[in-house]
C-alpha cells in the first residue's frame, strides 16, 4: 500500500479529531456505520479521510442521545429533512419514555413511603365456563402493546371467518412482563360457534371462577398507573383471605379507539378462591 496522503488520518489521529474512541471506531467499522477510507493489507492499519469527520461527529452526537446503533444507521442513510424527521421521531419516543419513568418514580415513592395505593373499588363476580380462542407468546414489556393488537386482530379475523359469536376479550398474564421477564402472555377471545384451531390460534376452555376486579379508565391503563390497580386487587385478595387461583388478567370491555381518556375501559381482574 502506498503511503497515505496528507488528507488521510491514522485511526489514532482520526479518533482525536472526531472525539470517538478507538473502540467505538472499530465497532462502527464492524457495523458498516463508518468504514475506514483505506486499510493497509499488510498490517491492517486503518486510515480515514478528513472528509469523514463530519459523519463521525454526527454519529457521536447521535450516540450522545443514546440512539441505538441500528437507528443511527437508518438516520445516516437519509438525506436532509428525512434525517431530521427520523431524529425528531426518535426523540419524541425518548420523551414519552421519560414521562413514563417519571410516573413510575412517583408510584415507587408513594409505595415505598407507605402511602399505599389510590382508592380502587374492588368487586367480585362469577365468571362461567368460557370457550376461548387464544394466542400465547413470550414478550417483553416493550413489545407488549404491539403483540396485543396483533393477536387480537388475528383472533377476531379467524372467529369472524368461522361465523362465531364473540365475547369480551381478555389478556391473561401467566408470568411477569417487564424489561427482563417475558410472561408468557395470552390474548383470549371468548366465542360460541364451530371454530377450528389454525396457525398460532389455539382453542381451550377457560374454567368458571370467582373473580375480584376493579374498573379503570383508559388513562389509568397506561403504565405505571395500571400497576396500582393490580396491586389494589392483589391486596384485597390477601386481606380478604381469598388467595388467587388463576393468572391475573385485563378485560377490555369497550371500543378502545372510541373511548376517551376518562372513560371506563378495562377491568383488572384476578381469579380468587370462592
Amino acid at each position: 500500500m502506498s503511503q497515505p496522503s496528507n488528507e488521510m488520518l491514522t485511526i489514532g489521529a482520526f479518533s482525536k479529531r472526531s472525539r470517538l474512541s478507538l473502540k467505538a471506531l472499530r465497532l462502527y467499522d464492524e457495523m458498516a456505520l463508518l468504514r475506514p477510507a483505506a486499510v493497509d493489507p499488510q498490517n491492517g492499519y486503518r486510515y480515514y479521510g478528513q472528509d469523514q469527520l463530519e459523519l463521525a461527529r454526527l454519529i457521536g452526537f447521535l450516540r450522545s442521545l443514546e440512539m441505538p446503533l441500528a437507528q443511527i444507521a437508518e438516520v445516516i442513510s437519509l438525506d436532509g429533512m428525512a434525517a431530521v424527521k427520523s431524529i425528531g421521531t426518535y426523540w419524541q419516543g425518548v420523551e414519552a419514555d421519560v414521562r413514563t419513568k417519571r410516573k413510575l418514580v412517583r408510584y415507587l415513592v408513594r409505595y415505598l413511603s407507605g402511602k399505599g395505593v389510590h382508592m380502587f373499588a374492588i368487586e367480585t363476580r362469577e365468571i362461567p365456563d368460557q370457550q376461548v380462542a387464544a394466542i400465547e407468546r413470550r414478550v417483553l414489556v416493550g413489545a407488549l402493546p404491539q403483540f396485543i393488537g396483533e393477536a387480537m386482530g388475528l383472533v377476531y379475523d379467524a372467529l369472524g371467518q368461522a361465523g362465531a359469536e364473540t365475547g369480551i376479550p381478555l389478556v391473561v398474564y401467566h408470568g411477569e412482563v417487564n424489561t427482563d421477564s417475558d410472561g408468557p402472555v395470552e390474548v383470549c377471545v371468548p366465542y360460541v360457534g364451530d371454530v377450528k384451531a389454525t396457525g398460532e390460534i389455539r382453542l381451550r376452555l377457560e374454567p368458571g371462577h370467582t373473580e375480584a376486579f376493579t374498573r379503570i379508565t383508559k388513562a389509568q391503563v397506561a403504565f405505571p398507573g395500571i400497576l396500582e390497580a393490580y396491586e389494589a386487587v392483589e391486596k384485597w385478595a390477601a386481606d380478604s383471605g381469598r388467595p388467587a387461583v388463576g393468572s391475573p388478567r385485563e378485560v377490555y370491555f369497550t371500543d378502545w379507539d372510541a373511548a376517551g381518556d376518562e372513560d371506563p375501559a378495562c377491568d383488572i381482574a384476578l381469579p380468587v378462591k370462592a
